[in-house]
């Protein structure tokens, strides 16, 4: 009898761990809203870990359960080896808005991140200044935050999550609030601190909407998709640090990203469709001048009417969450056709490219009150009652059963804007009641 002696690799346990979590909120009708449903996730020792998907997808409430300070409806989440039962030492979170207090300085703000240690004064204070100069703000001790521009609060942001020296930092789009050229700035500093071992973290969770921000920073992306949020996708990052956004490799992943994107979105919105005759739809936050410039830009002479989503990104310095919105609601309103990471404008959506202010509005209120089921909804209660109106609430509730509340909200708001320029329907705000134009 023989025995195998031979070592055995040692597979480290991932820094944290959710396993079979589930979220739902509790509605009026005592339904609960299902929001995330059966997420598999860990974060290893060493990679950063990027969730990307649409709004609505879950991403916030998944990094919120990591950071202990939401408990999901089932499932566990485990911490180096523990169930985690709240907020705890060695997680720390980087916000997407500054999250910072106005009367404190930046020496203050930073050493609130410190407060949990019950560390001494002094060595409070040597943490605090070690890490506000790691991070870039050294000589900006004693400023204010009314004195810094939105890059630095942003510093004073990570030099708070990191002076503790956390092992999982988790970031919740921490450049989506910073113009294009101090995002990419923020960034990369952040990138050079992590190859360079400068930080003690041994592992990050990334939300993101923005795909290029995902390949450049992540080794691992799980695309999530919606209704409710679940892992549709895992993507490999295989790519060494420093990386180039020019780079044939890292372009064929953001396309291949694109591709899976846009297949989730196209299956949502089919699933949306049979469900109560498409009156659920979410709709998505775009105005009504952003989409016809969007579309009048894919019908020039530089798309031709088509391309494909990361070229027309590039092309026109669009973030993920600003085009896939644009590229969402065209397709909503059949004005255009979402596929296999591409677009292309139909033959209304470049008729209507072409045509006069009003021709534009009667193309447009025709296609928005026979391809969005809510429009068209909303427009026939206001006809069948004897004063052609009625109030916000009702469509609210009606949402509500299937939509977040904050969802429901946007959903609305988003078709008043569309239907007063469509002059389907006049809304108002401060009896918050919609009304038949003739009704005024």
């Amino acid at each position: 009898m023989t025995t195998d002696t031979s070592a055995k690799p040692v597979v480290p346990c991932p820094l944290i761990d959710l396993r079979k979590v589930c979220m739902a909120f509790p509605r009026a009708t005592g339904t609960p809203l299902a929001v995330l449903s059966d997420i598999d996730l860990a974060v290893r020792e060493g990679e950063i870990l990027g969730l990307l998907g649409r709004s609505g997808s879950g991403k916030s409430t998944l990094l919120r359960i990591a950071a202990g300070l939401m408990k999901p409806s089932r499932g566990e989440v485990i911490y180096r080896g523990a169930p985690l039962a709240g907020p705890t030492e060695g997680i720390a979170m980087v916000f997407q808005t500054f999250a910072l207090y106005p009367w404190l300085t930046v020496l203050q703000n930073v050493e609130l991140g410190l407060d949990a240690l019950t560390l001494p004064r002094e060595q409070m204070r040597r943490r605090a200044t070690a890490a506000i100069d790691l991070i870039g703000l050294d000589g900006f001790e004693s400023a204010y935050p009314r004195e810094l521009s939105g890059g630095m609060r942003q510093r004073v942001g990570f030099a708070r999550a990191l002076v503790s020296d956390p092992v999982l930092l988790l970031m919740d789009e921490p450049f989506s609030a910073l113009d294009v050229l101090t995002a990419e700035t923020l960034r990369t500093d952040f990138i050079d601190l992590w190859t360079g071992g400068q930080l003690a973290t041994r592992g990050v969770l990334l939300v993101t909407h923005n795909i290029e921000e995902a390949v450049l920073m992540c080794d691992r992306i799980l695309v999530l998709a919606s209704g409710p949020g679940r892992i549709a996708a895992e993507i490999a990052i295989p790519l060494p640090h420093p990386r180039n956004r020019l780079d044939g490799a890292f372009r064929a992943i953001v396309d291949d990203i694109y591709s899976t994107l846009t297949a989730r979105v196209t299956e949502a919105i089919g699933a949306a469709r049979g469900l109560h005759g498409g009156r659920v739809q979410a709709l998505p936050k775009v105005s009504i001048s952003r989409m016809l410039g969007f579309l009048d830009q894919l019908d020039s002479t530089v798309f031709g009417g088509e391309g494909e989503l990361a070229a027309i990104a590039r092309r026109l310095a669009l973030s993920t969450g600003e085009l896939l919105p644009l590229a969402v609601a065209l397709h909503l309103l059949e004005l255009a056709e979402l596929r296999e990471g591409g677009i292309k404008l139909t033959a209304a959506g470049r008729v209507l490219a072409g045509a006069d202010l009003e021709q534009r509005k009667r193309l447009f209120r025709e296609h928005l009150l026979r391809f969005v089921p809510l429009a068209a909804h909303i427009r026939q209660v206001l006809e069948e009652r004897d004063s052609h109106d009625a109030p916000r609430a009702r469509f609210e509730l009606e949402l509500q059963d299937h939509l977040t509340r904050r969802e429901a909200e946007q959903t609305l708001e988003t078709l008043i804007t569309w239907g007063r320029y469509a002059e389907a329907f006049e809304y108002d705000d401060r009896k918050r009641t919609f009304a038949l134009e003739s009704a005024s």
